[in-house]
């Protein structure tokens, strides 16, 4: 496996905030990155060389997560200001705002067709609006501190949330309740994430540990002890193959779930992990924290650096690499490649690869152009109705141009690596009776309790009888 598998390496740095980076995600079309600070402004870096990025100031306070919409015309972020700004990313910073909650909004994520949005706050709910307008669309209650993180399932079918009450919610978009509680985790919960085939979580949080369960038996799958500090952060490879955690520890681990077993660990931050991202084609991935680096004798500042990392490893399909040890191993059995199996809590027999950079080595950007202030928003005060960005919802845009650093626009299709329509059909279908399989499952659990209890309540009344009897 060794042979045909390489090793992930940085690729380049981004510079520019003035504070710790909470959160950063890639534009679709891979020529943007866009980044959050502690300092109140969002950055967008071009990958092109030689293309200025810019800030884009409007926040009153720290942004604490950010995220491109599906068609990439869109930003959204979040805020300690009790607010939520969505952008255009453009050098114009054109942006419109709406306060969401009435604590800090911890995080904001599209649904798959990026006709809405879910936020999750301080103020213990979790809230759906729509992209169009920004309409308010209903909340979601019931956890008991802190929700420091929700997303959509990729069908938008599911939410998944979780925070300082140290559980996890599933929801029903539908009938807007709550289907299912994790208590498992342990500890407060940072991130929470749907693994592409949408029949998995995982979450990382304050016991250091990442966790995956299997949503549809509601059974947890995988445990991995694998950090020493809290897990802050965690992104799936499109894949499902993969996944990249970030923690407190400095670390970046790469975990193979099909495999069960942790697979790299990188060194690159000097402090801790706030955020990591793998790019939707998933040929890169990106991590961003607090750097801490001297700069004259006499300081000491805080330098938040953004590293983005070619992946590498996964140039191989997996289910060659299966074929490659099923034939080694002279075994018909395998797992299959869209769903992580379940492994002990042993530790595997395969030795994790250790990838360190030099702090000494020069910044690996080509170039380094000063960022382009953008800002106050052009559109920084709450309109009535909400802004209007029908036109660049994912559902409307197909032939809508991108626009780019410099304000020019594209009308460069996107790439799409869609599967056959025969084996989508066999999915859906497999997946359709999962669900009756688990529906089944349920009602039996309902019966056979009702069976303990009804033999409970007899064995108490022959106790009585007894006791009687002897008197």
């Amino acid at each position: 496996m060794s042979s045909i598998i390489e090793d992930p390496v940085l690729e380049r740095t981004f510079k520019g905030h003035k504070d710790a980076v909470t959160s950063i995600d890639f534009n679709s079309n891979m020529k943007q990155l866009a980044s959050s600070s502690m300092d109140s402004t969002l950055l967008i870096f071009s990958f092109k060389p030689h293309v200025r990025a810019y800030r884009l100031s409007g926040h009153k306070d720290a942004v604490t997560s950010v995220v491109f919409s599906p068609s990439g015309h869109l930003i959204a972020s979040s805020s300690r200001d009790k607010t939520v700004r969505l952008w255009v990313p453009s050098v114009k910073g054109e942006s419109t705002v709406f306060k969401a909650h009435t604590s800090t909004v911890r995080s904001v994520d599209f649904s798959k067709d990026g006709q809405s949005m879910v936020t999750a706050s301080d103020d213990k709910t979790v809230k759906l609006w729509t992209v169009h307008r920004q309409r308010f669309l209903f909340s979601l209650t019931g956890h008991m501190n802190w929700v420091r993180c929700a997303r959509f399932s990729p069908d938008g079918r599911l939410i998944v949330s979780a925070g300082d009450d140290k559980t996890i919610k599933l929801w029903d978009r539908s009938s807007k309740q709550c289907s299912h509680t994790f208590y498992e985790y342990g500890g407060i919960v940072n991130h929470v994430e749907f693994h592409p085939s949408g029949t998995c979580i995982a979450a990382g949080g304050a016991d250091n540990a990442v966790k995956v369960w299997d949503i549809r038996m509601n059974k947890l799958l995988q445990h991995y002890q694998v950090h020493g500090g809290p897990v802050t952060s965690l992104s799936f490879h499109p894949s499902g193959n993969y996944l990249v955690s970030g923690s407190a520890d400095s670390t970046l681990k790469i975990l193979d779930l099909m495999e069960g077993r942790l697979f790299y660990t990188l060194h690159g931050h000097q402090g801790a992990v706030n955020s990591v991202k793998f790019s939707k084609n998933g040929e890169l991935f990106a991590s961003g924290g607090v750097d801490e680096q001297v700069l004259s004798i006499s300081q000491l500042n805080n330098l938040a650096v953004i590293l983005v990392w070619r992946t590498n490893f996964d140039s191989i399909d997996y289910v060659d690499v299966l074929k490659a040890h099923r034939q080694n191993s002279k075994s018909s059995h395998c797992h299959t490649p869209d769903h992580p199996p379940p492994i002990n809590h042993d530790p595997p027999p395969k030795e994790a690869k250790e990838i360190s950079i030099n702090s000494e080595l020069p910044d690996l950007e080509t170039s380094h152009p000063s960022i382009m202030e953008v800002g106050p928003a052009l559109f920084s005060v709450s309109q009535p109705n909400g802004r209007d960005y029908s036109h660049l919802i994912a559902g409307d845009d197909r032939n809508s141009p991108e626009l780019l650093p410099d304000g020019r626009s594209s009308t460069t299709p996107l790439e799409r690596r869609d599967i056959p329509p025969q084996l989508s059909e066999t999915l859906e279908h497999i997946v359709a009776q999962l669900d009756v399989i688990t529906q089944t499952v349920s009602i039996l659990e309902q019966r056979l309790t009702m069976c303990e209890n009804k033999l409970r309540e007899c064995l108490n009344n022959q106790q009585k009888i007894i006791s009687s009897n002897k008197t």
